[in-house]
Parts: structure tokens; sequence; C-alpha cells
């Protein structure tokens, strides 16, 4: 059984007891969290296609810990100016395990 949902602003296809890291949520450590924005769900071969959502579907997840991301460098550059210029980000993350798909 699987399912694809919107967890901040991105879709993931998720399945139970799967971790997978997220956009930075608004929650603490160890809380339970529910996902309504459930877009298709496959339960043992029978596909339910929401129209945006399915309506009474939820994700359950529990927040797991929240770390940042590997660093990414930007570089840029012009050839034969001398510009050179050296950026780097670290996304703020969040690893949820999903618990159940109702």
């Amino acid at each position: 059984m699987y399912a694809i949902v919107e967890i901040a602003g991105q879709q993931f296809k998720v399945q139970k007891d799967q971790k997978l890291f997220v956009h930075r949520l608004q929650a603490e450590e160890g809380e339970q969290m529910s996902f309504d924005a459930v877009m298709l769900k496959d339960a043992d071969g029978s596909i339910t296609i929401g129209t945006p959502t399915i309506e009474g579907s939820s994700v359950k997840a529990t927040v797991l810990k929240h770390l940042k991301g590997d660093k990414v460098l930007v570089f840029k550059k012009k050839r034969r100016k001398g510009y050179q210029k050296m950026n780097g980000h670290r996304q703020y993350l969040s690893q949820i395990q999903v618990t159940e798909i109702l």
C-alpha cells in the first residue's frame, strides 16, 4: 500500500514505516502529524485518484528530528573580467517516519 501526499509544498510517494526528509516542519521532535492532501492511494491494486485530493484520507507521520542538509556551493564567474563569487547554502530539513495511511 502506498500513497502520494503533499507535504510542505512537495509531493512524496510514501509507504508505511518509510523514513523521508522534508522541508522544515513547525512541529516538535516526537510529535505526531497528519497530512490530509492525499492525491493518490493504492490499496492492494485498487487505485483511488483524487480530484485534486481524496476526501477523508490522510497520512499520519512522526517527526523524528530536525537537521540541516549538505552544503550546496554556488560559484559564479565571468571570464577575463576578474569576477568570482562563491556562496554556500544548507537547507533546513525534518526527518519524518510514516506511521499509517488512512
